[in-house]
């Protein structure tokens, strides 16, 4: 078969090439490094991964042929946890919490999410699409080539399906693959603030809407002191399942309330951020092979604790990174420095972060079929890196070591920009 597309002499192959599951404990350091490896792409789809010069047998007249000398190439990086849709942002929330307000407190205040649910309801399709495309744009050329995005800065109908349906016209216009997740229960807005079972039904009530209209394939709650307790959520997330979401829940972030064993309870894809996670709880996450995705720039933004990785990971834990991009407690696309953060404050090896963003980050969002490794029959997305080696990505940090991005076997970053 001749092909369309073929990288040769790849100096560090990075396939990420096994089991297309969770990847748990010591599997995370599995991820096959060729040396001057070759990839071969047909009609978006990888079709021959191998090492020296036999690429030359998928070669005609119609191939373009480019060069990986020098380079280190991953999959495509996935980032599974964001809050793509919003409007506005909360630059001004700055001072206090450098006077050390809490992010709660600053919640309860009218402040946090509400301030950006009041910004969002007021911002037309139009202007959400094109900040959300500015971010997509910036991520894309950190090498992330397929992103989660949830909604939950709306807390009405008519806002929730306007973010969801910006998610999925950029899923038709952009390069990135983008999965939308359902966050309606993200906060109690204030025309609700005294009467939270009412808005729980209102919550209710959007499910079979946004189901009917195709707009989100998970339902995520934020399960957390003084916004939706473990009982509240795990009736919210009941009811998701039984029209046919996917589930997903914020875990642990700030108090240890039993998200993580909830999470494990009823069966979710995956349980998230698990700063306040114990190790009664990792050993449930290791038993159910659940996709713990941690979110490190988040704990160092609000400057909170991180989530245990190396313990998770040596309990036999599945972890996954992301970057949870949002206007309040994370505003960064940067997915690099999350992955250096990792090792930095998370003590992960290089080889575990590389599995956390590919392989695991596409098990977050049930598409390990399809995307997280260099191997045949998958999607061609991949990334040149601008480094001698895969420490290196995670050593020299808080810089863009992408040389060219390629989703679907086609260029759409060429030297850091945006070519598509």
């Amino acid at each position: 078969m001749k092909s369309d597309l073929i990288i040769c002499h790849i100096n560090h192959l990075v396939t990420l090439k096994g089991i297309n599951d969770l990847r748990c404990g010591k599997e995370m350091r599995d991820v096959e490094i060729i040396n001057d490896g070759y990839v071969v792409v047909k009609d978006g789809r990888i079709i021959e991964v191998s090492k020296g010069s036999g690429y030359k047998d998928f070669m005609d007249d119609k191939t373009q042929l480019v060069s990986g000398k020098g380079y280190l190439m991953t999959p495509g990086l996935i980032d599974s946890h964001t809050h793509l849709v919003h409007g506005g942002s909360r630059e001004n929330e700055l001072q206090m919490k450098l006077e050390g307000r809490d992010y709660l407190d600053i919640l309860k205040a009218g402040g946090g999410i509400l301030n950006t649910v009041k910004q969002t309801r007021q911002a037309s399709f139009d202007t959400l699409y094109q900040k959300a495309k500015s971010s997509l744009d910036v991520m894309l050329t950190y090498g992330v080539t397929t992103v989660e995005a949830k909604s939950g800065y709306g807390l009405n109908l008519e806002t929730e399906m306007k973010q969801l349906e910006v998610g999925k016209k950029l899923n038709e216009t952009h390069p990135c693959d983008i999965k939308n997740t359902f966050l309606g229960a993200h906060a109690i807005p204030l025309e609700y603030k005294n009467n939270k079972n009412a808005y729980i039904e209102q919550i209710i009530n959007m499910l079979p809407i946004i189901k009917e209209k195709d707009l989100a394939v998970y339902c995520d709650v934020f399960c957390e002191g003084d916004v939706f307790t473990i009982e509240e959520s795990e009736f919210i997330l009941g009811q998701a399942k039984k029209h046919g979401f996917k589930l997903k829940i914020h875990a642990d972030e700030i108090y240890p309330l039993g998200g993580a064993k909830l999470a494990c309870r009823i069966g979710a894809t995956s349980a998230d951020h698990l700063m306040a996670s114990t190790k009664d709880d990792f050993k449930d996450l290791a038993e159910h092979k659940m996709v713990c995705n941690l979110l490190p720039a988040t704990s160092f933004n609000l400057n909170k604790n991180y989530a245990k990785a190396r313990d998770m990971i040596d309990f036999g834990c599945g972890i996954s990174l992301s970057s949870d991009y949002n206007p309040g407690s994370c505003p960064t696309e940067n997915l690099q420095f999350v992955m250096q953060l990792s090792s930095i404050k998370m003590k992960m090896l290089p080889q575990e972060v590389i599995t956390a963003v590919t392989m695991n980050g596409a098990c977050c969002i049930n598409e390990e079929k399809n995307i997280g490794s260099i191997e045949i029959g998958k999607k061609a997305d991949f990334v040149l890196f601008d480094v001698p080696n895969l420490e290196y990505l995670i050593y020299h940090f808080g810089i863009n070591h992408v040389k060219d991005v390629y989703k679907n076997g086609k260029l759409v970053v060429s030297d850091q920009k945006i070519c598509y």
